[in-house]
């Protein structure tokens, strides 16, 4: 019964994919009788005014993507501003955190220096009295 019905189930499923008329394959404003067939494209010559049409189109395109091109060069150009400008930025950085460091350092020593005159000047006075 199950080898029935799973043939069954098969011989069905490929039938419909057999006798499907491509009716899924074909868009809604799909007109047959706007494009015709292969064989009397191959007879009817082409009209100048499509023709014309194709190379004003084509020129458009050709234009908008030597528009893009310009466009995308000009960034480029901004994007190479901009890493030298953080460049030169993080360099200065860079110093003036090393220069931070540095005079934070010597401050820490002239702190101790005054720290330990302090005491010394303690020490003086205890052994006076």
């Amino acid at each position: 019964m199950k080898r029935l019905v799973l043939t069954l189930a098969l011989f069905t499923a490929v039938s419909c994919a057999a006798m499907a008329d491509g009716n899924a394959f074909t868009p809604l404003d799909f007109n047959d009788t706007q494009y015709g067939s292969a064989a009397q494209n191959a007879k009817a010559a082409p009209a100048a005014s499509s023709v014309e049409g194709d190379a004003v189109g084509n020129g458009n395109i050709q234009n908008a993507i030597l528009q893009l091109d310009n466009a995308q060069v000009d960034i480029r150009n901004d994007l190479l501003n901009c890493k030298t400008k953080y460049a030169d930025v993080d360099a200065q950085f860079k110093l003036v955190k090393s220069e931070r460091k540095a005079l934070k350092k010597q401050v820490s020593t002239i702190e101790k220096r005054i720290k330990e005159i302090d005491r010394a000047k303690e020490k003086i006075r205890k052994n006076m009295l």
